[in-house]
């Protein structure tokens, strides 16, 4: 099949990948759009994970104030470079990052962040409901394992459903940017503010 310079620029515009990526990626699913697209996002996350052990000692601190002057987040992202730190794309994914924690309310980056005691108490909550159902207690600490994971979805930053994107989480949107600038990339931490709160 023909890979044409207009089907390029299609997968382009929805991947941000490169021109050259976008050409292969095509090639590789015979001009499927939706397959290239996938393909893309596989191959950004796999030259991720390589670029993972590397060090970050350059970056970034943003901020983002939602209208009205009501919920700010302060974001700090690293990366290898300065020179990365100063592209469009790394200033957008922290920006957007920011917009994220703004409307998601997470509590930690990762798991191991979250405090002990907290999942405790849901752990204890989720077991005590199962009881109340009635369910047989060999079941119910595989239905407490399952809630909890759930439970770190909602609060964990990496693991929650991007919010411009739901089809992935903020790890996934996180690694396609890896995939792109071609740099090994962390969010530090994080503030959120909100009036009342």
């Amino acid at each position: 099949m023909e890979i044409t310079a207009k089907m390029v620029k299609e997968l382009r515009d929805a991947t941000n990948a490169g021109m050259m990526d976008c050409k292969k990626a095509l090639k590789e699913c015979e001009g499927d759009l939706e397959k290239a697209s996938e393909y893309l996002r596989k191959k950004g996350i796999a030259s991720a994970d390589k670029k993972a052990d590397r060090a970050t000692s350059q970056g970034l601190v943003s901020s983002y104030i939602h209208m009205g002057g009501k919920v700010g987040v302060l974001v700090e992202v690293a990366c290898e470079t300065d020179f990365v730190a100063r592209t469009d794309d790394f200033q957008e994914m922290v920006h957007n990052l920011a917009m994220h924690i703004a409307a998601a309310s997470p509590v930690a980056v990762t798991r191991e962040e979250v405090d002990a005691t907290l999942v405790e108490k849901e752990k204890e909550i989720y077991a005590a409901q199962m009881r109340e159902e009635g369910k047989p207690e060999q079941m119910i600490e595989k239905i407490v394992e399952g809630k909890v994971g759930k439970f770190y979805a909602e609060i964990v930053l990496l693991e929650q459903k991007y919010v411009k994107d739901p089809d992935m989480t903020i790890e996934d949107y996180l690694k396609s940017v890896i995939g792109k600038l071609g740099e090994n990339m962390q969010v530090k931490r994080f503030a959120r503010f909100s009036i009342g709160a």
